[in-house]
């Protein structure tokens, strides 16, 4: 699933190719894919500007002039590219938005579990999806004082609550485990275990980590590409992730791969040790 690197680089990449673009044709292929009335997304969407693109956490948030935001969330395997190209529309691709300059927006999504949702733009923060969101590493909110009661509240291990994206969100799967590597905190242990040292550890490595990954346009570990077509190159800088049986960077213990809460995950089992 893309994660918030991926998604802020889809999000640079076609705010620079559509913003300012007039949609002039929507086509939902899919009608699933829309959270609410389809016929009235199509007819809110036709004919408005996109004026901005944001993101809160995982989810694209396109701006338009008449008041509304398309909230869009990739899942596992949605993406967007901008062609005016006949051959780029296929059976995946189940929105087709066409812009005045004749380019189209297509969202191609193999697996079918992304979704767009249209919302009011002033009402944003009480849309129930953006309002569960937990505070993102790299933002203003992402502080010791907001972060510690929302981990020691809870008895499940580190890696499951990290992954909450009511406590903090936009880390997934493959930076949580890149980042639990790097605090030489295990995976396993409980977050009320933590002491202050280990949240702000936290903190400081999961912003470094989302402002290395952002600059090396994310992680291409199976089918993830930005808007104009292009992999990113954080997956060639992960230490754990993928990596089962291969050395630790950093002790050369093989790195081991378990389940914690369904979710692959790994880990130095030297590193990082159970409290």
């Amino acid at each position: 699933m893309p994660e918030m690197p991926e998604v802020e680089t889809v999000r640079r990449g076609l705010i620079s190719q559509v913003k300012g673009r007039k949609i002039t044709h929507v086509e939902i292929r899919y009608q699933n894919l829309i959270t609410g009335d389809v016929n009235q997304f199509v007819e809110f969407v036709t004919g408005a500007t996109i004026t901005d693109i944001g993101r809160r956490a995982k989810f694209l948030l396109i701006h338009l002039d008449n008041g509304y935001t398309i909230i869009s969330h990739l899942r596992m395997e949605g993406r967007y590219k901008i062609s005016s190209d006949p051959s780029a529309i296929d059976k995946h691709s189940h929105a087709i938005f066409t812009l005045d300059n004749g380019q189209k927006m297509i969202y191609n999504d193999v697996r079918k579990f992304g979704r767009m949702q249209l919302w009011n733009t002033d009402d944003l923060s009480n849309n129930k999806s953006i309002q569960k969101l937990g505070p993102e590493p790299l933002s203003k909110d992402f502080t010791f004082e907001n972060l510690k009661p929302r981990i020691v509240r809870h008895r499940k291990d580190i890696k499951t609550v990290l992954l909450d994206q009511s406590v903090m969100s936009g880390l997934g799967n493959i930076y949580v485990d890149e980042v639990l590597w790097k605090v030489k905190i295990h995976p396993e242990t409980l977050a009320s275990h933590l002491t202050d040292e280990d949240i702000q550890k936290i903190i400081e490595v999961s912003n470094e980590e989302m402002k290395q990954a952002i600059q090396a346009g994310g992680s291409t570990v199976r089918s993830y590409i930005d808007a104009s077509g292009h992999k990113g190159n954080m997956q060639n800088s992960l230490k754990v992730y993928g990596k089962e049986g291969t050395p630790c960077p950093r002790c050369g213990t093989k790195i081991k791969k378990i389940k914690v809460g369904g979710r692959g995950t790994h880990f130095c089992p030297k590193c990082q040790v159970i409290k």
